[in-house]
């Protein structure tokens, strides 16, 4: 039985169990005369897609898929081949239409074209297991390989229509709505990109797109190097020593565009060598940093107290009264910065910038009442993108729960 039951469906009717083979039938028209070019893959991430627009190029030549299977709209794709360091490859439903398949994919088709109900279970982990368990290790012991027979008989679990098509309605309600969302998130992204090419002024132009009324006439900006209008401290050198507890050390990959990330790399020093490791200089929430390799300029500012910086930072601080700092994070996220950074950075697929050349970059530069309009209107804009992130991540968090709720795993389901 599942752990979450809509009210209306019986509590004592105990779900069953079937076979894939039962509803479902392998695909094994090929496409032997090629006349179907339309080359598909099935994407871990975006599920089945145009194999050429996915990697931006042709993976196979015409002379070969006259041995691929020939695809409709609604069936489904599983990759029989997959990493052992990974979980079991994705099954998914074919959305953009007809195409062509690898024969080293397994391709399905139920019976019912009224299917939604094991499209949202083939998301969940539940069947996981029985593939782990039927699965061969291959030639290559870093992958492992599951028989198209043994794939067939996968067990699935089911109850009364009517209760299946209640729980793939109410999750393709939950998918369309974290679609909405993310299309809102989109649009408040590309908001922000057209403030920051109409914010600054553009190559050779010496006062911006987009002005606040206030501002209206107030003169021309300037141009100043970064090391005219900031203090700084390069933290580049030996790596320091690390601890399982202490103060977070801030690393270059914990440096976003335009944000920290604290999760994607977790490392500690101790307490007692803070001041050693900060003694060029202690951070300050306020202050801005600049990563110059891997990656290379990547911008975030400071939120916290009682952080460490790492290797290959550079951490600078407006002159009070001149500069604003959170404009100055803004100005070197901005495309003019960011292209006059990539020119002088040297070096062929890990890019880097010497401290010496990146003070010397130009930023532009207007009065301190203008920097905080402009810092206060990207900043309000930056909030409404977190929140916006937030709430999508709440969504796809309530989803996975449901789903591990409305779907019994198959060792809980009465033969």
């Amino acid at each position: 039985m599942p752990w979450l039951r809509f009210p209306e469906f019986h509590p004592s009717v105990e779900w069953k169990v079937t076979t894939l083979n039962s509803l479902a039938v392998k695909i094994i028209d090929k496409n032997k005369d090629c006349s179907i070019t339309r080359v598909l893959t099935n994407s871990a991430t975006d599920g089945v897609v145009n194999q050429s627009e996915y990697f931006e190029r042709k993976i196979v030549t015409q002379s070969n898929i006259d041995n691929y299977f020939v695809i409709d709209k609604g069936d489904y794709v599983y990759n029989p081949r997959i990493s052992t360091s990974a979980p079991v490859g994705p099954i998914s439903k074919n959305k953009i239409g007809k195409g062509i398949m690898s024969p080293l994919y397994t391709v399905f088709r139920f019976n019912n074209p009224r299917n939604e109900f094991y499209e949202q279970y083939f998301k969940t982990n539940l069947w996981n297991s029985y593939l782990k368990i039927v699965s061969n290790t291959g030639a290559r012991h870093d992958r492992i390989s599951i028989s198209t027979e043994n794939f067939m008989k996968m067990p699935l679990p089911y109850s009364s229509y009517e209760e299946q098509q209640k729980i793939a309605e109410c999750l393709s309600y939950l998918d369309d709505l974290i679609t909405a969302e993310d299309k809102k998130l989109s649009a408040l992204k590309m908001h922000k990109k057209g403030l920051m090419q109409r914010l600054f002024p553009t190559e050779g132009k010496t006062v911006p797109e987009w002005r606040f009324p206030e501002f209206r006439g107030c003169g021309e900006w300037e141009e100043r190097k970064l090391s005219q209008v900031t203090s700084y401290v390069d933290y580049r050198g030996k790596t320091p020593k690390k601890s399982n507890l202490g103060i977070f050390l801030l690393t270059a990959k914990n440096i976003k565009m335009g944000y920290l990330d604290y999760r994607c790399s977790q490392e500690y020093i101790p307490e007692n060598t803070y001041n050693v490791v900060m003694s060029r200089g202690v951070p300050q929430v306020g202050d801005v940093l600049i990563t110059t390799e891997a990656p290379c300029g990547n911008v975030a500012q400071i939120e916290n107290e009682n952080v460490a910086l790492a290797q290959r930072i550079i951490k600078y601080r407006g002159v009070e009264g001149k500069l604003d700092n959170t404009y100055l994070k803004y100005v070197l996220l901005s495309p003019k910065f960011q292209y006059n950074l990539s020119s002088k950075s040297t070096g062929g697929i890990v890019k880097g910038i010497k401290g010496s050349v990146l003070h010397e970059l130009p930023i532009d530069f207007t009065s301190l009442n203008e920097q905080k309009q402009i810092a206060d209107c990207l900043s309000s804009l930056d909030v409404c993108i977190t929140a916006q992130v937030e709430n999508i991540e709440a969504l796809k968090a309530h989803k996975k729960g449901l789903m591990q709720g409305l779907f019994p795993s198959i060792e809980e389901v009465g033969e």
